[in-house]
């Protein structure tokens, strides 16, 4: 009878052991969430232990992300028509914040890399989107720095497509 019942205190135990132990990869944070309260401390790469029914664990992955941005359409200050591909390079700084500032980071920094190309578009003339690509891409990372702490690494037109009666089509 006894030593049924300490087999069955030693099964209850393993099996809490078991369903407490998480692993984070090396390319991971992750965020505890104790009772819905998100913890300060965020767990590094290894095994990492949480209490049963009471911790939850969201990972956020934080290598460098390589997003393509679809074409953007747009009309220059000068008034020419252009379509612009590129591509948007970021990582989570701060995985606290991608977990909890925003629901999905990924959708928010395509939109507002979308959005941001659109804005510099409008805002540049067609002179200025071909001969100032370094501080077009400085003023675009600027802007899609987001309050989610996901700043931009790289940001890289790769086509352009102009209207107006050109078919001039500029690889980078």
């Amino acid at each position: 009878m006894i030593t049924t019942i300490v087999i069955g205190l030693i099964a209850i135990l393993v099996a809490l052991l078991v369903v407490s132990v998480r692993v984070v990869n090396q390319v991971e944070r992750g965020v505890v969430f104790r009772f819905g309260k998100a913890q300060q401390e965020i767990r590094p790469p290894g095994l990492t232990f949480l209490i049963p029914v009471v911790d939850r664990m969201k990972k956020v992955n934080i290598q460098i992300v390589t997003m393509p941005v679809p074409t953007q359409e747009g009309i220059t200050r000068d008034n020419v028509s252009v379509q612009v591909d590129a591509v948007a390079y970021f990582r989570v700084e701060e995985p606290m914040r991608a977990a909890i500032a925003v629901q999905n980071y990924l959708f928010a920094i395509e939109q507002v890399a979308q959005t941001s190309l659109r804005s510099i578009i409008g805002k540049s003339d067609l002179d200025d989107l071909l001969s100032n690509r370094e501080e077009l891409n400085k003023g675009l990372a600027l802007m899609i720095d987001s309050p989610a702490g996901l700043p931009l690494v790289t940001w890289r037109p790769n086509q352009e497509r102009f209207g107006r009666g050109r078919s001039h089509e500029a690889s980078l």
